[in-house]
């Protein structure tokens, strides 16, 4: 087909779309209502293709093509540091991002909200590909970075490494930074294609060496809030600081001082939100188990400036040096802690449970509690295991509370069993421990894991929040629940098809054959195993994110048809929410009017509590990144045994004994050249044959640790313990 010709044939295809009767259709169907012979077909594809780059027609994700506006998608886009990126759509959470090459980014930040064009549909080798065609709205306000300054002119390098433009600092609007100090700028224009984004520095964080500064910095670049404001400090120290008779009289009918009740936390906890009890039938071999939550809404009421402000942060931060609490400590360690030796107001969820571990009767309400003994995990770990207590506590204070320890961890085990017999999952992964000096450096790393403390403490918690949302659920009032969807079929294929090289399956047949069964029967058969910690990884990135939802969706990974967040009201929004519910249910007043006000509100308290989690998480992993390439620092050239935790076509990644993870780029493992199978996460040397696989152990050197960019860099040495 001639030049001119496909020239006609373009305006031809322009004109057909713009036609208000003309609905979309494929390549092959408008070929054959234009015409097209099938040998001049390929001219028409080329033609086609020409008119989406340029933006005169648009094409579908299903390869269908039409107006450009009915094809024009919002969506927020994810940067990568080498400059491409992808956009998740709007009103599409389920199907794959858009890819959006570097050439197309155009002026669009990490974060930003935007409208694309789909210029190449989704195929078996390739996902959608994309334009941005126009930036709705700017994800950064304020960036935080690293100030530098060369002769005259200014620029602050972002921490974010997604962000790939410096931002250009005029003179006089430094704030006399000097180079190397940790800075926050306001972006008073995002550039274009010849100018850099500029900016005004409105706050001195620090010297990038100062103690502390590092943290900082992420607390800043994400926006966290840490002081309260003083009205909603003197808010919250006017509140009373015991109970008051009057109030305690008003619960007499569930006054559960005289029970043996007691709290079990980590040994630096100072917001204690939950205490169990247990009573044992003898006859009915029945268990009666109380969980007792604080009762924060008795003081952190509706619209207030502190549920305001507990609304906006919606979750308690931890961070490797401080806490960001949701609510002013004055509250979370006074009035709402559950401290030993003081009354305090709660909401009890009472739960009767047989000897199989079936719930048999339950009852919540509102409560008054006098805990007898705050416990540490590690004093039950040492009741219940025979062993030594080495965390400096009285192990003889606990021997009075031995037996009732032990009638817990029998219940706790009761439930467990219940729970995995319906297909629960438990990924027990070690957490990382990172200990800091007084001056916020690291001195140690080492996993961190759960012992039988941790597991009764969430046995119970676990069976309150599913008894919770089940009583709510039926009663058909508006709530707040914690949902974990079904995985993507597509992911589970991929996973399925990586384990086969560890001798593993997974039964798919389709979405409804996903079962948390089927996860569990794969967790079970690698137990001891050396590929256990890799495939355990694998399987947890092939699930959905779990998120807070008005619709009861079910929860995966517990296998739970109905499950919410009850139990943390002191540093969880959606807890403090539930529970205001609650109480009303059970002073009845949810009328009509009560009933359409939370339909209307708790979407998007859902919504932000979804939001703000996730938020908090990826700052948490931040600062564990930034304090592990701390300490990896110190020991650059040192030998350590590791195993391989991931495999790319640039290289493996490798995690040690105490978590820690880095790469081995492929450009300097040795002097082979070396395969990429994705189907197996391996990588093969040509000439050599020589494979590296999920799972295998690996000796390595540490050539860097960049706290800047978050990155580890090992030389890989060979087979663990091999001679380099």
């Amino acid at each position: 087909m001639q030049d001119y010709q496909k020239e006609k044939l373009a305006k031809l295809i322009v004109d057909l779309v713009k036609d208000p009767i003309y609905q979309p259709m494929k390549a092959k169907e408008m070929a054959m209502l234009i015409g097209i012979p099938k040998p001049e077909r390929a001219a028409l594809q080329e033609v086609l293709d020409r008119l989406v780059s340029e933006g005169r027609i648009g094409i579908s994700q299903k390869g269908k093509y039409g107006r450009t506006e009915n094809f024009t998608h919002v969506g927020t886009f994810h940067a990568h540091p080498r400059g491409f990126g992808f956009v998740s759509m709007e009103g599409h959470e389920n199907e794959p991002d858009i890819f959006i090459p570097a050439d197309y980014v155009g002026e669009a930040l990490d974060g930003d909200r935007v409208r694309i064009i789909i210029t190449r549909s989704a195929d078996a080798n390739h996902r959608s590909e994309g334009h941005i065609t126009q930036i709705l709205e700017h994800a950064h306000k304020e960036i935080v970075g690293f100030y530098h300054k060369n002769k005259s002119v200014g620029f602050v390098e972002p921490d974010n490494q997604r962000i790939l433009k410096d931002i250009y600092i005029p003179q006089g609007k430094d704030m006399h930074a000097v180079n190397g100090h940790k800075v926050v700028v306001k972006i008073m224009n995002y550039g274009d294609e010849k100018h850099s984004p500029e900016g005004v520095i409105t706050e001195i964080l620090g010297h990038v060496n100062d103690p502390g500064v590092d943290i900082l910095s992420i607390v800043r670049a994400y926006g966290l809030p840490e002081a309260f404001p003083k009205d909603i400090m003197r808010a919250a120290q006017a509140i009373p600081e015991t109970v008051p008779e009057d109030t305690i009289a008003r619960r007499r009918q569930h006054d559960f001082r005289p029970l043996t009740t007691i709290t079990i936390d980590g040994e630096d906890a100072k917001d204690l939100d939950d205490a169990v009890s247990l009573e044992y039938d003898e006859t009915t071999k029945q268990y009666r188990l109380y969980v007792h939550i604080a009762d924060v809404t008795e003081y952190v009421k509706e619209h207030s400036l502190i549920d305001q402000e507990a609304l906006n942060r919606g979750t308690s931060v931890y961070l490797t040096d401080r806490v960001i609490p949701m609510l002013p400590r004055v509250l979370c360690n006074g009035i709402c802690s559950l401290n030993p030796e003081e009354d305090r107001l709660t909401l009890s969820c009472v739960m009767d449970i047989d000897a199989s571990g079936r719930i048999l009767n339950h009852e919540i309400c509102e409560s008054v509690i006098r805990s007898d003994k705050r416990m540490s995990y590690s004093g039950v770990h040492a009741i219940l295991t025979n062993t030594e207590l080495t965390n400096g506590e009285d192990i003889a204070s606990y021997l009075p509370y031995k037996p009732l320890l032990e009638r817990m961890y029998e219940l706790s085990q009761l439930l467990r069993k219940r729970r995995y017999e319906r297909g629960g999952i438990d990924f027990d992964f070690p957490e990382t421990k990172i200990i800091l000096d007084a001056q916020g450096h690291v001195t140690d790393i080492h996993p961190y894991e759960r012992n039988e403390a941790h597991m009764l403490i969430e046995d119970f918690m676990l069976a309150a929040n599913e008894t919770v949302a089940e009583d709510f659920f039926w009663q058909q009032v508006p709530f707040v629940f914690r949902v974990h969807e079904k995985p993507d079929a597509e992911k589970f294929q991929q996973l399925s098809l990586a384990i086969e090289s560890f001798g593993h399956f997974i039964r798919i047949r389709d979405d409804e054959s996903i079962r948390p069964k089927e996860v569990q029967k794969l967790l079970d058969a690698i137990v001891g195993t050396p590929e256990e910690p890799i495939i355990k990884t694998m399987t947890l990135r092939s699930l959905k994110q779990a998120r807070y939802s008005t619709e009861c969706s079910g929860h995966f990974g517990l296998a739970a048809k109905y499950y919410c967040h009850f139990t943390s009201p002191i540093r969880r929004y959606p807890d403090l929410q539930i529970h205001r519910i609650i109480k009303e249910d059970l002073r009845g007043e949810l009328d009509k009017r009560r009933l359409e006000h939370y339909k209307n509100l708790l979407p998007a308290v859902a919504d932000r509590s979804s939001t703000l989690e996730r938020r908090a998480d990826e700052a948490e992993r931040e600062t564990d990144k930034l304090k592990e390439c701390e300490w990896m620092r110190h020991h650059i050239d040192e030998e350590f045994d590791g195993v391989i935790s991931g495999v790319t076509n640039y290289g493996i990644y490798v995690q040690l004994p105490n978590t820690v993870e880095g790469m081995c780029a492929v450009r300097l493992m040795d002097s082979d050249y070396y395969i990429f199978r994705e189907d197996k996460y391996e990588l093969v040397g040509e000439r050599t044959g020589r494979t590296y696989r999920l799972g295998d152990h690996v000796r390595v050197r540490v050539l860097n640790a960049d706290k800047l960019t978050r990155t580890i860099d090992f030389q890989l040495l060979g087979p663990e313990d091999s001679e380099a």
